[in-house]
């Protein structure tokens, strides 16, 4: 696969889902050779880019709510930084079994709820 179709595919789950993006952008730079730390710390420079784009089109089309994320924002960028410390911090196998049964969980709480 080429990277217009890999960044179309990111981009899409992105503003679809909202930042769905980085659960294929992981996957697909960990094949192209980048160690797992490297793919999810450069899947995050991916999606805040593709996030940036989607905001400024769901706030222009009237669908966010900004009170709501006002109200999120300053402890996700204290867990923000914790990730990105930790990150630093954890072996390879242990990233791709956490970030493996965190998206797992993810699908199957989805499937029932």
């Amino acid at each position: 696969m080429n990277k217009f179709f890999k960044g179309s595919v990111c981009g899409f789950l992105n503003g679809f889902f909202g930042s769905g993006g980085g659960v294929v952008a992981v996957p697909i730079l960990e094949k192209e050779g980048c160690d797992p730390n490297e793919a999810h710390a450069t899947s995050v420079a991916i999606i805040f880019v593709l996030s940036l784009v989607t905001a400024a089109f769901y706030g222009f089309s009237g669908n966010l709510d900004f009170k709501a994320a006002w109200g999120y924002i300053p402890y996700g960028l204290a867990g923000a930084l914790c990730g990105a410390f930790f990150l630093k911090k954890i072996r390879a196998d242990w990233l791709k079994r956490i970030f493996g049964g965190i998206v797992t969980a993810a699908a199957v709480r989805m499937l029932f709820v």
